[in-house]
């Protein structure tokens, strides 16, 4: 991933990624991911290809890339940590931990630390129901969050 390339490289990078995938049924999505995967967020210079490519309005690819909130138009952090925002984790004290690495991290949701460590996103359900409140850090699960785990995360993101 480098979030550092040229408005034609980009071009060209994303093109290729339509040409691979444009044969599946319904490839706006995968596409999107690709060129996530490729750049780390869906770049702004990105979108017009895409719907070139694909014979679609730039309006119907800007609406679905800003509809699914995994979708980035900015570079991450190295870390990425999600928070359960849903009922069952409000419930179970979310507010309080969403507040905490709010504090700690010293980052609001959709803001990456000034240092590129870490990017703090809510989510809107994890899974872990049962498990409230929930997060997860770079793709590994945390359940029941309390302090301590708290104080993980955020061990794990500063180094």
């Amino acid at each position: 991933m480098n979030a550092h390339v040229a408005n034609g490289d980009i071009a060209e990078r994303t093109r290729a990624i339509v040409g691979a995938l444009r044969s599946l049924e319904g490839p706006l999505l995968p596409i999107l991911h690709e060129v996530q995967d490729e750049f780390g967020y869906v770049p702004h210079e990105a979108l017009p290809v895409i719907a070139s490519e694909l014979n679609l309005s730039r309006a119907e690819v800007h609406g679905v890339m800003t509809f699914y909130h995994d979708y980035r138009d900015h570079p991450a952090g190295r870390h990425v940590l999600k928070l359960c925002r849903a009922e069952a984790c409000q419930s179970m004290g979310g507010d309080a931990v969403a507040d905490r690495m709010k504090t700690l991290l010293g980052v609001d949701f959709h803001q990456t630390a000034l240092d590129g460590s870490v990017t703090l996103e809510p989510v809107y359900c994890l899974g872990l129901c049962a498990c409230a409140p929930a997060a997860m850090l770079d793709g590994e699960l945390y359940g029941r969050v309390d302090d301590e785990t708290i104080a993980d995360l955020v061990a794990q993101v500063q180094r």
